[in-house]
């Protein structure tokens, strides 16, 4: 049996083949790595952040809406805080979240002011006269998630403790 000299249709590395092999349609690349490489449906893509370039298949290539590719979480993440935080997103309303940590900064106790409640986890910041933009430390009190809904919801009066 002959052996015959081929080409790695990927690697372009020289490769000897036996002649049956050749008439089987075999003998085209020169390992198996080469063989699943000619296989890969896709093609390299850059990191619209870092400029990485890393590979995507051709179901990955369709499915990202702003059409921008990222190697890893972090990558889209840092896209993402520069084009779509603070007042550039779409639920953004003038910076009123402040008030919590207005309140904080206070010697107020961080307790709700009708039931006591200690956990800052469901500690919420209330308005006392309802207007969102008056932020100032007169207006604002400490309610827990279930005071702040009967005060808003069922028109409950405070009833603060002293």
């Amino acid at each position: 049996m002959s052996k015959i000299k081929r080409r790695c249709k990927i690697c372009r590395k020289i490769f000897y083949v036996r002649q049956w092999q050749v008439k089987q349609g075999w003998g085209i690349y020169c390992s198996i790595s080469c063989k699943n490489e000619s296989q890969k449906k896709g093609k390299l893509v850059k990191c619209s952040t870092c400029g990485n370039k890393f590979w995507r298949g051709t179901g990955q290539l369709k499915k990202p809406k702003s059409g921008k590719f990222f190697c890893n979480k972090s990558c889209q993440t840092v896209w993402r805080n520069k084009y779509f935080s603070g007042s550039k997103h779409a639920f953004w309303r003038g910076g009123m979240s402040t008030y919590r940590r207005t309140l904080l900064g206070t010697n107020k106790k961080v307790e709700c002011i009708t039931c006591k409640e200690k956990d800052a986890r469901v500690l919420q910041v209330h308005h006392k006269d309802g207007n969102r933009r008056k932020n100032s430390i007169d207006n604002l009190a400490w309610l827990c998630i279930n005071c702040h809904h009967l005060v808003h919801l069922h028109n409950k009066k405070l009833q603060k403790h002293a």
